[in-house]
């Protein structure tokens, strides 16, 4: 929003005021039967169109990239608790019988013998 002498125009109008007017226009078109409405073709060819465009940033997709793969080993690696209480960590590698049947960390337990075990065979040879 703009201050001083720059008071008049859509532009220094608050958000919800220009909500409002352009909600008011929407509907109006849409009575009159003005209204632009997307066809399936159209939509498809404007989403293709920014989709191209946004690609063009590696730095943006590697970045989003990386989000996108947070949040999905976040859904991995949690579960709702059987009381439906707290969600509960699984480690990945774990599956959900393991995890219940055991407190987190024990089931790894035998792979953490068997990885110090290699590492002692490396270490002597």
């Amino acid at each position: 929003m703009q201050t001083g002498t720059h008071n008049r125009g859509f532009a220094s109008m608050d958000r919800e005021r220009q909500r409002e007017i352009a909600r008011k226009g929407g509907k109006a078109a849409h009575e009159k039967g003005t209204a632009h409405e997307f066809t399936a073709d159209e939509a498809r060819a404007a989403g293709r169109k920014g989709g191209e465009r946004v690609s063009t940033d590696r730095a943006h997709m590697s970045r989003i990239g990386r989000l996108g793969g947070k949040r999905s080993a976040g859904r991995r690696t949690t579960k709702p608790s059987p009381d439906g209480g707290e969600e509960m960590s699984v480690p990945p590698g774990v599956s959900e019988a393991q995890s219940s049947s055991a407190p987190v960390g024990v089931a790894e337990q035998p792979r953490r013998a068997a990885n110090e075990e290699m590492m002692d065979q490396e270490t002597s040879e």
